[in-house]
């Protein structure tokens, strides 16, 4: 597992994946779907909308194929070589040790991190619904359940994931219906929308390609969850098929469902009456008569983040446990229970999410800020070694076993180089971005620090070895 990329054969490890089965390919299908409809869509596009106008639709199907393209090549390596700790141990393969170890602890990292905002926010909710009840209270309830959850057995991260997913489809396909019921005048009382709203209030792009450019920057991060599928892919019935089907439908539906949502939202309403700190979905239900809009979005971005809160939770802990199997966290970490749950590792990534939640509710502006900060950009670096350890592994795959790409890239390798470019073109952004560049900085930070612990312990091993 430890050797150096150029000797390793494509498939990582020999003997069965440890971690139990239990996962219906329905449970991944929703989980592909369901993974990336979260609240930066229900509620922080309102942001994206307010810097790009109408053009907000280009931002998003920027965004959303560059998350395609990720998604297309975790498919394709997680396809080839099922394993818990996905994009790491692509990452190792393809480039060494040091790859698989800092992409590993940088996405832990990242996902204890914002569990710690998805907890902070559902319990905001939940306690505007009953303060009688506090905010830590709510807090507590939600990080238990869903350690209880976890800590049973696969299937019930599957089963609270597959009806989170199918509530949050729900909800978009019904906003879908009445929005374009809307802009046809079909609903009672209304008259047809047309496309006045698209070309009004400054045109299409009232803000120019800029505001494209600074829009894509606003809505590029919601898309990030996709990568949990490919985790949860080695825990299923029948790990390649499952990943290839999962892919295969949630890539176009995911298109559908962000870039349709925000060309029905500019369509219905003139892009300037959306109003900050609302959801734009909220706006545009109000505009059309439906009753109790506000209530029901809440309901909606409620069931998002605990959603998210679940997903995240597994996914930690299940990169943590393949850290473990490949030498790279203690390996107390590799405990599994009689159905084939990592309970220590669940724990571990509980305990330090528990640690975020008390700085988010402690110190939200200092502590909790710097931290946030320090995972900001992260997801882009994972991207970014996503795709180059996919130009690594699909020339030995191609050449090694051919018979296990029952998922291709498209466009290989154009459109991975043209999604690195992408990539490094939004870092860019950031960096000249006053709001953006503070979380640049401080994730470059981070990920200096775990790629100068990851050479120094191969620098320490190379020298015990030497001796």
């Amino acid at each position: 597992m430890h050797d150096a990329p150029s000797d390793s054969p494509p498939v990582p490890g020999s003997g069965p994946e440890p971690l139990g089965g239990g996962l219906k390919q329905r449970h991944l299908t929703m989980l592909g779907l369901g993974g990336v409809i979260g609240a930066g869509l229900f509620v922080g596009s309102g942001a994206g909308i307010s810097v790009a106008g109408p053009g907000i639709v280009v931002s998003y199907l920027i965004a959303g194929a560059l998350a395609m393209c990720v998604m297309r090549m975790l498919g394709e390596m997680s396809a080839a070589m099922p394993a818990s700790g996905s994009f790491s141990v692509h990452a190792e393969r393809a480039l060494g040790r040091w790859a698989g170890f800092s992409v590993g602890w940088l996405y832990w990292f990242l996902l204890v991190v914002v569990l710690a905002v998805e907890a902070t926010g559902a319990a905001q909710i939940a306690n505007g619904w009953v303060p009688g009840v506090p905010q830590w209270a709510w807090v507590l309830v939600f990080m238990l359940v869903f350690t209880a959850a976890n800590l049973a057995s696969v299937k019930n991260f599957g089963e609270f994931e597959f009806w989170f997913a199918t509530l949050k489809v729900f909800a978009i396909v019904a906003f879908l219906v009445l929005g374009l019921l809307a802009v046809f005048g079909v609903l009672p009382d209304t008259d047809p929308v047309g496309l006045t709203n698209l070309t009004g209030q400054g045109g299409f792009l009232p803000h120019g390609w800029d505001g494209v450019v600074s829009g894509v920057l606003a809505v590029v991060f919601a898309f990030g969850g996709l990568e949990v599928v490919t985790i949860a892919a080695a825990e299923s019935d029948d790990p390649v098929r499952s990943v290839a089907r999962a892919v295969r439908s949630a890539v176009y539906r995911i298109l559908f469902f962000y870039v349709g949502s925000m060309l029905v939202i500019v369509t219905v309403l003139p892009w300037t009456a959306q109003k900050a700190g609302v959801s734009p979905y909220v706006t545009v239900l109000d505009s059309i008569g439906v009753p109790s809009a506000g209530t029901i979005m809440n309901i909606v971005v409620f069931v998002a983040l605990l959603s998210a809160l679940n997903a995240n939770l597994y996914g930690s802990s299940r990169m943590v446990f393949s850290l473990a199997e490949r030498g790279e966290a203690p390996g107390g970490l590799l405990k599994v229970s009689g159905g084939g749950v990592p309970r220590r590792a669940v724990l571990a990534s509980v305990a330090f999410g528990f640690v975020s939640v008390l700085l988010n509710l402690k110190w939200p502006d200092s502590v909790f800020l710097y931290m946030l900060n320090s995972v900001g950009a992260v997801l882009l670096f994972v991207w970014a070694l996503i795709a180059v350890s996919q130009l690594r592994l699909r020339r030995r795959i191609e050449r090694e076993a051919p018979e296990r790409l029952v998922l291709r890239m498209w466009a290989f390798p154009f459109l991975t180089w043209a999604a690195l470019a992408a990539m490094a073109a939004v870092l860019g952004l950031m960096l000249t971005d006053e709001a953006a560049r503070p979380q640049l900085l401080w994730s470059a930070g981070a990920t200096a620090l775990v790629l100068v612990v990851a050479g120094l312990r191969e620098w320490r091993e190379t020298r015990m070895n030497n001796r």
